[in-house]
């Protein structure tokens, strides 16, 4: 097992350096082809742990976000579903201007490296103690997600890999609320049009009872961490001290 070391003015500098060569030249174009690419390419999970170095001062070495919603847990996410968002985030279907940076072409080269670091993220275990919502409107969430949700999630949140449908069960609840808001209002271009369609007239209760639930969700034990594991590829990484 390939060890890194981390160096966090580094990572900056590179999301800055790579912002600025995307706005001075358009050498950033995406094969159309890549992500059919990527999602059929055997993923070497080396190369993958060493581009994930690229990411870790964001979503942690772990890959365990932050439960106030500002990063998702990626950690465990369907390789699949990481492979679209990269490749529509690289492409601008998907606005995020620091993944941006991260996407382009000068950090992910092409197809592999995308197949690479997904397989690597996917394969990290989860967090058992993810952000959550409202207990009390829990049982509503309930109801509601079977009846509006799991045709397309799953019945535990689980995803679809073969539709590329998002895992939630683990999520942060702030992150869940935020992107929900932002499918909502339309701000996310790659959200798929008929949970677009869907969720627009839900009330406040009915969104914060829904996401309460799949917050509450807890991935299968063979995909979780324990509370206090600690990523050993990245043995120099030292955490912000708290504010």
């Amino acid at each position: 097992m390939r060890r890194l070391s981390f160096a966090l003015p580094a990572t900056i500098a590179l999301a800055v350096s790579v912002s600025a060569s995307i706005a001075a030249d358009d050498k950033t174009a995406v094969d159309t082809d890549e992500y059919q690419q990527a999602l059929h390419l055997m993923p070497d999970l080396n190369n993958g742990r060493f581009l994930y170095m690229n990411c870790v001062s964001c979503h942690g070495p772990e890959g365990w976000g932050t439960p106030n919603g500002t990063y998702p847990q990626i950690a465990g996410q369907l390789a699949g579903v990481i492979i679209k968002q990269l490749e529509d985030i690289r492409r601008g279907n998907r606005s995020n201007p620091i993944m941006r940076a991260f996407t382009a072409v000068r950090v992910l080269h092409g197809a592999q490296e995308i197949a690479d670091v997904a397989a690597y993220v996917a394969s990290l275990p989860m967090t058992p103690q993810n952000g959550q919502g409202r207990e009390r409107l829990i049982p509503k969430g309930k109801e509601i997600y079977a009846d509006k949700c799991a045709a397309c999630h799953g019945k535990q949140a689980e995803g679809d890999p073969k539709e590329i449908v998002p895992l939630l069960q683990g999520q942060h609840y702030l992150y869940l609320k935020r992107q929900f808001s932002h499918i909502r209002k339309g701000l996310r271009r790659n959200a798929d049009k008929k949970m677009t369609k869907q969720i627009k007239d839900f009330t406040l209760e009915e969104e914060t009872a829904v996401l309460s639930y799949v917050a509450s969700l807890k991935p299968p034990t063979d995909k979780l961490g324990a509370a206090n594991w600690t990523n050993s590829d990245f043995p120099n990484y030292r955490r912000p001290a708290p504010q």
